[in-house]
């Protein structure tokens, strides 16, 4: 059998985790596709999948076989759409992550706009507060807030967002405003774990940076229950502009220590291909950078 087309079968089974669904991904039978994966095994000399009556899962060799054949198609389908030149039209199927709310408020807008521009095209939209490791998990695009470790991704700067603190009117009448860090101490404090597990929130001011010692009343796992017990007046919470924006708008949130806000937090959009990224790559890239760009909450 032709490599690539092994290659294009093994990469559909290993990231679908099944062969029944992986040849619905590539409209073949399934025993086409068993044929396939086993001829590219025999080919190799190595087992590549762990076969279970539920599951299909990668083995180690076969996790690393995954990940440069999937180099090796985007390569070849960049050869192909230079002879097709700039003007391709994208197709194909996108893996796309971001944090949760942010994907909610921002990134998903953005997709859906895309979907109905570019009708060829499909997206699987990974939503999670967690740093996804795009090469194990198959991911082409994602939205990081923060500064990026050093990495091989290409990461396209699109804006930025603070980290502020804010409660509701209701709590302030009873409780009083908060005009240092160290005032926190005395307050009803809600951390959300989504943003960080430290408790001890930074501050900076002209003699230096401020990290008071604090201890919350309640943690959440979300930022939107965060939101949720602010708005009802139990306490101060900490979470990034973005979040709160249109409560402080509404004035169901107030902005509290403005003074003291660390740096902005950096928003890019990185992907793990550099030169050969797909036309539908670079499109979705340049598409979802100018929305975000111009999106006034977040510059």
């Amino acid at each position: 059998m032709d490599r690539f087309h092994l290659m294009n079968v093994y990469v559909a089974v290993a990231e679908e985790q099944g062969f029944a669904s992986g040849a619905r991904r590539l409209g073949l039978s399934p025993p086409a596709v068993t044929r396939a994966v086993a001829a590219l095994e025999k080919r190799l000399g190595v087992k590549l999948l762990n076969r279970t009556t539920r599951h299909v899962r990668t083995t180690e060799a076969g996790q690393r076989y995954l990940e440069d054949a999937r180099s090796v198609l985007a390569a070849a389908d960049a050869v192909d759409e230079s002879i097709s030149g700039a003007n391709a039209v994208p197709r194909g199927r996108l893996t796309v992550t971001a944090p949760v709310m942010f994907g909610r408020m921002f990134v998903m807008p953005a997709i859906v706009d895309y979907l109905q521009k570019f009708p060829d095209t499909e997206i699987s939209a990974l939503f999670l507060d967690r740093d996804v490791n795009l090469l194990e998990e198959g991911v082409d695009v994602a939205v990081r807030i923060g500064d990026l470790p050093d990495s091989s991704l290409r990461a396209l700067p699109v804006g930025s967002v603070r980290q502020v603190v804010c409660a509701s009117p209701a709590y302030l009448r009873s409780h009083g405003k908060p005009s240092s860090p160290e005032e926190l101490a005395g307050h009803s404090l809600i951390v959300s774990s989504a943003v960080s597990n430290n408790p001890n929130w930074r501050f900076s001011s002209e003699q230096g940076d401020r990290s008071p010692r604090l201890k919350p009343r309640l943690t959440v796992t979300s930022n939107d229950a965060a939101i949720e017990a602010a708005l009802r007046g139990f306490g101060i919470t900490r979470l990034l502009s973005y979040q709160v924006a249109r409560h402080v708008a509404d004035s169901e949130l107030q902005l509290l220590l403005e003074a003291f806000e660390p740096e902005s937090r950096p928003i890019h959009v990185v992907h793990r291909e550099g030169r050969l990224a797909s036309a539908t790559v670079r499109s979705f890239i340049d598409f979802t950078a100018a929305k975000l760009r111009a999106d006034r909450l977040l510059n």
